[in-house]
């Protein structure tokens, strides 16, 4: 069965709530430290390789000090202008009933626009380069936690490879059980992770008092015009210092608004800046510094237990991506952009907490490809980047859309706010695809491929639909046929699932063709996913009488909630739908798709579709219906 999306448009609620926003004082604090963990687990880890990757192109012939300041100026001001200005104070006013992210922005556009095209294609490009930055975050970010080691003794330089794929092996391992034991210790983790960068970058400040310069814009806007065209490869690295700002958008639903501002403006910010200080005055008193400058903030003694601390809080920043993959490809599934996939619930008490195999499978593979082909962090900068600006920009061009038709503010009123951050993120994106045949073509190639994948399903689905439609009989007429006719009935209610309730199931038209029989009570069921990330219990359920024994019931979930059929119809029995659960059967219908040579399209298109159809996971365990009362009736469908 397919959903579909609610394209009306529902209220957006109280827009300053931020998600599970602040209830009181005692869970105020909590959710900020736990967003230290989850939300700034990524853009924290940057600095191990950010500053070093910068500095790598303009070092060649040696480093005058006005460009290591201009440098770490630049690193400072993207995330003054990236992260502050955008995410912080900007983008987190855009939610859909407490949630974020590019898909969330979608929904919302789609409430004033519609289900139109060119809408479809940003959310599916965003979510599509969603996945780039999610396979190469694990692998950057492990990787270059354990090459510290080399520092400890030049012993382990052999090993950094074998020793990096133990640890990503152990972390998608575990994914099928569950993170929320652990979950609980990522904040606290990370707070000792961000204190300790910011105590070794303020213990480094006083070599060289002069990296305070980089304070002023005037030292990056001085290094972009005496470098020229090298600024511009600079820039494309620069920008490793805010991957992961785009996880702080995606998980307001979790923490809330405020927790997840107060978080980056008294420990999160504060902390990278003082470390990329750090680092800068290291390098100004130490050029042999410029090897690894993170690790050799350090004393000797602290050596082994800051790669120890930095390896868990690459760990935890790579959890974090891998949980946001998960939860962007239920939003995908909802939202109709990808085909059913086998969701797996981990905890019973923390919603959100799911495990998609196929996505865990997909991930892990690419991440390992990436570690052993590329050998190292340096090699993985290059390929760095391109998802996330292109991600950004994305989140910049919904979030206009928004502001302009959703909020109604005036065209130039949004184009003032948003234009110039548009601007500066095509910049920093030209940059960054200078690095496509070094490495940039990973996260381009990936997220081409599920645009494709995407863009085929999303056509595949509509024609299938519209054939469906155009073959099927109305259902009020079989409905007035039936009363005619009066088939033999049998015991029980019969629920078939549809996703157009206006026409008859095909599993009605074949149980009454092949068994010959009616139920007493017949629930024409359809699922619809509204635009919104949940929905109120109050609006869960409408019925409708039709004639005689039949009923149309609507079953409406939020794209972030899970679409339990039976804990919907136990909402419905309250309402007054009389039935026993031990006494109804669903009918499903189950297609087989076969390639057609008139479709019009062509035939690989085809192909491809039908091996999705084939792939997606089993409709009754997708809408939990209990396996024992489920019955599937087949049909050859050409596509």
């Amino acid at each position: 069965m397919t959903t579909t999306t609610d394209a009306g448009e529902p209220a957006l609620g109280d827009q300053g709530s931020g998600g599970p926003a602040i209830q009181s004082t005692a869970r105020f604090w909590p959710l900020v430290i736990g967003s230290i963990g989850v939300v700034y687990g990524d853009i924290g880890t940057s600095p191990l390789y950010a500053l070093r990757e910068s500095l790598a192109p303009v070092s060649r012939d040696g480093l005058a000090d006005a460009e290591i300041i201009g440098v770490v100026s630049l690193l400072l001001w993207t995330l003054t202008l990236i992260v502050t200005l955008k995410y912080v104070v900007l983008a987190l006013q855009a939610d859909n009933n407490g949630e974020g992210g590019n898909l969330s922005l979608l929904a919302l556009a789609q409430k004033t626009l519609g289900r139109r095209g060119f809408l479809l294609a940003i959310g599916v490009l965003g979510a599509s380069l969603f996945y780039g930055d999610a396979v190469i975050t694990p692998a950057i970010s492990v990787l270059s936690a354990v090459e510290g080691l080399k520092l400890v003794t030049p012993a382990f330089d052999g090993w950094v490879l074998p020793i990096t794929s133990v640890f990503l092996v152990a972390l998608f391992l575990v994914q099928s059980r569950g993170t929320g034991k652990i979950a609980r210790f990522f904040g606290p983790f990370t707070l000792v992770w961000f204190l300790v960068m910011g105590g070794l970058g303020v213990v480094h400040i006083g070599d060289r008092p002069d990296i305070l310069l980089a304070l002023s814009p005037l030292s990056a806007l001085g290094f972009i015009a005496e470098h020229g065209s090298l600024a511009l490869v600079v820039l494309g690295s620069v920008f490793l210092a805010v991957t992961g700002a785009e996880a702080l958008y995606a998980d307001m639903g979790h923490f809330g608004r405020r927790p997840i501002r107060v978080a980056w403006g008294l420990v999160v910010f504060p902390a990278l800046a003082l470390n990329y200080l750090g680092q800068g005055a290291l390098i100004l008193s130490r050029p042999d510094a410029l090897e690894n400058p993170f690790f050799l903030l350090a004393p000797g003694w602290a050596l082994l237990p800051l790669v120890i601390l930095a390896t868990g809080a690459t760990i935890i920043a790579s959890q974090a991506v891998i949980t946001g993959a998960f939860s962007v490809t239920q939003q995908a599934i909802q939202l109709g952009l990808l085909p059913r996939l086998e969701i797996r619930h981990t905890s019973s008490e923390q919603f959100g907490q799911i495990y998609i195999p196929a996505v865990n499978s997909m991930l892990f593979v690419t991440v390992m490809l990436l570690v052993w082909t590329f050998g190292s962090s340096s090699g993985l900068a290059n390929a760095y980047g391109i998802a996330v600006t292109g991600d950004m920009v994305v989140t910049s061009v919904l979030a206009f859309l928004v502001f302009w038709k959703f909020w109604k503010w005036s065209f130039w009123l949004a184009a003032l706010v948003i234009a110039p951050l548009i601007a500066l993120e095509f910049v920093f994106l030209g940059a960054n695809l200078l690095k496509v045949f070094d490495g940039g073509y990973v996260p381009l190639g990936i997220a081409v491929l599920l645009s494709l994948l995407m863009a085929v399903w999303i056509r595949g689905t509509a024609r299938t639909f519209a054939k469906a439609h155009k073959d099927a009989i109305p259902l009020d007429d079989l409905c007035r046929m039936l009363e005619q006719s009066k088939p033999l009935r049998t015991r029980g209610t019969a629920v078939f699932l549809t996703s157009d309730a206006g026409i008859a199931p095909s599993a009605l038209l074949h149980n009454l063709k092949h068994n010959g029989v009616l139920h007493e009570q017949n629930l024409i069921l359809t699922i619809r996913i509204a635009n919104r990330p949940r929905v109120d219990i109050a609006e869960r359920v409408r019925i409708e009488e039709l004639t005689g024994s039949f009923k149309r019931v609507s079953l409406t979930f939020g794209y972030m909630e899970e679409p339990n059929v039976p804990k919907a119809l136990a909402i419905a029995r309250k309402m007054g739908l009389k039935f026993e659960i031990m006494s109804t059967s669903f009918f499903l219908s189950r297609r087989a798709f076969v390639a057609s040579s008139h479709s019009g399209l062509p035939l690989w298109e085809d192909n491809l579709y039908i091996t999705m159809a084939r792939s997606a996971a089993d409709a009754s365990s997708f809408y939990c219906l209990p396996t024992n009362r489920v019955i599937e009736l087949g049909q050859q469908f050409a596509v």
